[in-house]
């Protein structure tokens, strides 16, 4: 079988520029979408933690709320906020040690308190505090109930 170029023509040799081209786009598609997963995670984390502080906080602003107590006597309206503490800490479980409660805007009329504390983080270290990522603050105010 002849080429029309002669049998002693060399075969010609393939040349690729572009090897290894493909590599660099795959590990940069591969490291957007790992930055996107963990701030995914992240955020679900965050959501996480924000809801079970803001439910633990209602359940304990109820329980004092509707705690059959004088609510004008500040010594007995304490130990209901005391004894609502424990059982939001309770709840929150290992992460009741990043919490703080406040229950200064309590009175006769309504019960008041104020949950903060810091996020667990998961990735992205860096990312959380300009995105808001870092605190929990939230203030919960129930009315006080009155038997009619």
């Amino acid at each position: 079988m002849t080429t029309g170029r002669g049998d002693h023509a060399r075969p010609r040799r393939l040349t690729q520029p572009d090897r290894g081209a493909g590599l660099i786009g795959i590990i940069a598609g591969v490291s957007v979408f790992l930055a996107f997963l963990l701030f995914a995670v992240q955020l679900l984390i965050n959501l996480y933690a924000t809801s079970s502080v803001t439910d633990a906080a209602w359940d304990g602003a109820r329980e004092v709320a509707g705690a059959r107590i004088d609510h004008h006597d500040p010594s007995t309206l304490a130990a209901a906020e005391t004894q609502a503490e424990v059982r939001m800490r309770a709840e929150l479980g290992r992460f009741a040690q990043r919490v703080v409660f406040d229950w200064t805007g309590t009175d006769a009329a309504s019960v008041s308190v104020r949950v903060r504390g810091t996020t667990p983080r998961f990735g992205l270290p860096g990312l959380s505090g300009p995105l808001g990522f870092d605190t929990i603050d939230r203030t919960v105010l129930v009315r006080v109930e009155v038997l009619r």
